[in-house]
């Protein structure tokens, strides 16, 4: 299968080339990884991508501990379900709603740029964890280029908005500017390369115009992005946004019933929305994919416990009884 790679593609490779810094190197092979197209012809250069990239974090790690200079770098190792960075601009609240929403304590105060490393905790949504990462804001000035490079690798991304100031429709637009030179775009429908799923948060819903402003922001947003109004500080909204969180990383949760035995519902597989049963039965146990003979499904709907084929489409809390 030809790899028909993309005009996106060939420029991010244009510019790994023209590089003479790790992290430029780096942030181009990203961008690579990020609009190669996904299909068993590529199946070899995505993984030559993967080891490329690996081998340069593991390069600029070594240089960080021997004492070299340069810029800083980070990277997020993804953990969970899928992991969701938190995008916007300075004093949006991404910090509080991190803290609101998982583990981690992020400092929090009321000047800018008090984020200044990615910082990474876990939401719990109902049997299962989303890792969410704090970013420090994006500005013309001081963002630098790994933080694109964290949004590119991750799973989605949420562009958190500030509705206590007035400037917020004015901030939007300047972080949408910026991600535009990085060749990146938040859209709810991905449907380019460079796209990344996201939506919007609308912070600080108890703040004083809140509303009015809201309503600026949904009809700025309603072509591009879906938005949750939120309070992270009064919690406001919170339970809706976990839920959609989970639905943005596009996975499904999937269950293994032993024959003759209960299921146990506290530990799912995570699977990529429109997986198989034997995409399911791979992640179960590599053996599952020689030996199959046939597959039980429990859903929420007519499947109570009948045969289906490996190629049957699973859904979210799909229950299954592999036979080998």
């Amino acid at each position: 299968m030809p790899a028909n790679l993309t005009p996106q593609y060939l420029e991010a490779d244009r510019k790994f080339k023209a590089a003479t810094t790790l992290q430029d190197k780096l942030a181009a092979l990203e961008e690579m990884l990020a609009t190669i197209p996904k299909h068993k012809g590529t199946d070899r250069m995505q993984g030559d991508l993967k080891r490329r990239i690996a081998k340069l974090r593991d390069q600029m790690q070594r240089q960080k501990k021997s004492g070299g200079r340069g810029r800083p770098f980070f990277h997020v190792e993804r953990e969970g379900a899928g992991q969701v960075v938190l995008v916007g601009p300075p004093n949006a609240g991404k910090s509080a709603l991190l803290r609101a929403l998982t583990n981690a304590q992020p400092e929090i105060a009321a000047y800018p740029f008090t984020t200044r490393a990615p910082l990474p905790g876990m939401m719990a949504y109902e049997n299962v964890q989303v890792q969410l990462v704090d970013l420090p804001p994006i500005t013309p000035d001081a963002t630098e280029g790994w933080l694109y490079g964290i949004i590119r690798t991750a799973d989605a991304a949420a562009l958190v908005v500030d509705l206590a100031t007035d400037d917020v429709l004015s901030q939007t637009e300047r972080v949408q500017a910026l991600l535009d030179q990085a060749k990146l775009a938040l859209v709810g429908t991905p449907t380019a390369p460079h796209h990344k799923r996201a939506l919007a948060v609308a912070n600080k819903l108890d703040a004083p115009g809140a509303p009015e402003r809201l309503a600026l922001m949904r009809d700025f947003l309603r072509e591009t992005l879906p938005l949750y109004a939120v309070s992270a500080t009064h919690g406001t909204g919170l339970e809706a946004l976990r839920r959609a969180f989970f639905e943005l990383l596009g996975v499904v949760r999937v269950y293994s019933k032993p024959p003759g035995r209960k299921v146990d519902t506290s530990t799912p597989f995570i699977l990529k929305r429109g997986s198989t049963v034997m995409q399911a039965a791979q992640a179960i146990h590599k053996d599952f994919v020689a030996k199959l003979k046939f597959a039980r499904l429990w859903g929420k709907d007519e499947y109570q416990g009948q045969m289906v084929g490996r190629d049957h489409v699973l859904e979210d809390g799909d229950v299954i009884e592999l036979h080998a």
